[in-house]
């Protein structure tokens, strides 16, 4: 086995065309990222035909870009990995269209990685020294999933959404009380100048057994208290209402976090995914670890939203066991994270 293994991988499974360069799992030698934001942004949301054709006017400068930022050549690389699910069916097989070609000129390779799995493993960009076992807390636009990492590549699913993920909710109140898109972003920053204590919107916990989430009851209380406020001509205080939503769906976060550290006898805690930025939850899950003695560990917001340095450090663990794929790998947008 080489000394130092050099990843090309790609992130296409929504509105970020996304290339980079990593070596050996963890040292980041480009991460180029091109985002499809003002665009979708009169939508009010990704309109996926737009993504994908943005993604194939993109793809093939954005990978220049990185194996230039990297300073390296096609023959240097080891392999070529590619996200092939879950995500937005279109905007995959364009990366993964891509990956396949590229693997097959180059002679190179191919991985194929799961997102959820990215956002995971973009814990290891960040913390050089951090090794499994740790419990992490995946949440974005798409995905709520409490995950014990047993091993590279070996997980345990503890808990997912029921229905609404946690991101979800975030883009859907940020439409009601006019903010816009993304939702995520604008209701932190928003939150900041409001009081979270100013309205009392419900925490669904379903039961204390279960480490599963729900959070559309959360999101109709909130639409609800818009609605009645206006109907009694009740001035909605937008900065309030953002931040007592927020503050509702990141205590039910981390105290299932928290609740399956304890569970699984675990004292390390990660978080993922783009609702991982948030400040709030940031701040809250740094203050409950250090309080239990655990250690905490996030991404840098960069390494949270999507891209491609996540899906190198994930390829590379498979790289290392020989989990290749041919060229029969196609793009899954309902692809699981799967207990293993």
């Amino acid at each position: 086995m080489k000394e130092n293994v050099l990843i090309l991988s790609i992130e296409s499974s929504c509105d970020e065309t996304a290339a980079a360069v990593v070596e050996n799992g963890r040292n980041v030698l480009s991460n180029v990222i091109s985002t499809q934001i003002e665009i979708h942004k009169e939508f009010g949301g990704v309109v996926p035909e737009v993504a994908s054709r943005k993604h194939i006017e993109n793809i093939s400068d954005v990978v220049e870009e990185a194996l230039k930022n990297a300073n390296v050549t096609s023959e240097q690389i080891d392999a070529v990995a590619v996200t092939y699910g879950p995500g937005l069916v279109g905007a995959l097989l364009v990366g993964v269209n891509f990956a396949k070609g590229l693997a097959f000129a180059w002679q190179k390779p191919l991985i194929g990685v799961n997102h959820i799995e990215g956002h995971i493993s973009a814990n290891y960009i960040e913390d050089k020294n951090l090794e499994p076992p740790f419990i992490c807390m995946v949440a974005s636009g798409g995905h709520s999933h409490l995950v014990y990492v047993k091993d590279y590549g070996k997980y345990e699913i503890l808990g997912v959404t029921r229905d609404d993920a946690a991101g979800e909710a975030f883009d859907k109140i940020a439409r009601a009380i006019g903010l816009g898109y993304p939702g995520g972003p604008l209701v932190d920053k928003t939150a900041k100048m409001g009081n979270k204590d100013a309205i009392k919107f419900p925490r669904v916990i379903i039961d204390e057994e279960t480490l599963d989430f729900s959070f559309s009851g959360l999101k109709s209380a909130v639409l609800n208290y818009i609605h009645n406020s206006e109907q009694k001509n009740e001035k909605v205080i937008i900065e309030d209402v953002a931040a007592s939503f927020q503050e509702a769906v990141v205590e039910v976060l981390a105290m299932k976090t928290m609740k399956a550290a304890k569970k699984k006898d675990c004292n390390t805690v990660a978080l993922a995914g783009g609702v991982a930025s948030n400040s709030r939850l940031r701040e809250i899950l740094q203050e409950q670890c250090l309080a239990a003695g655990y250690k905490f560990t996030k991404p840098s917001p960069v390494l949270c939203t999507d891209n491609a340095a996540m899906i190198g450090a994930a390829a590379y663990y498979k790289y290392l066991n020989k989990q290749f794929a041919d060229s029969s790998l196609n793009a899954l947008p309902n692809l699981e994270l799967e207990s293993n």
